[in-house]
């Protein structure tokens, strides 16, 4: 059996933390995952798109729990 695709993967996590990002206004989407340089690629929305606390939304909270979970991914950056 194939296991789970990075995508299916990140997309099981966002939707955990998606009502955290909600409360606020707030909205993550998966954009990427680029193989090569094992970066996951992410699109903050709603408020959390122009918040001054939206990089530590995406490293205190987001990268965390997708590199915890999903050892594939080195890092994860935002457009």
């Amino acid at each position: 059996m194939k296991s789970k695709s990075i995508r299916l993967q990140v997309e099981e996590i966002l939707q955990k933390l998606k009502p955290y990002l909600h409360k606020d206004g707030g909205d993550v989407e998966y954009v990427r995952f680029e193989e090569e340089t094992r970066t996951l690629v992410l699109r903050l929305t709603g408020n959390c798109a122009d918040c001054p606390m939206s990089m530590m939304t995406l490293r205190g909270g987001i990268e965390r729990f997708i590199l915890k979970y999903i050892p594939e991914v080195r890092r994860v950056e935002k457009v």
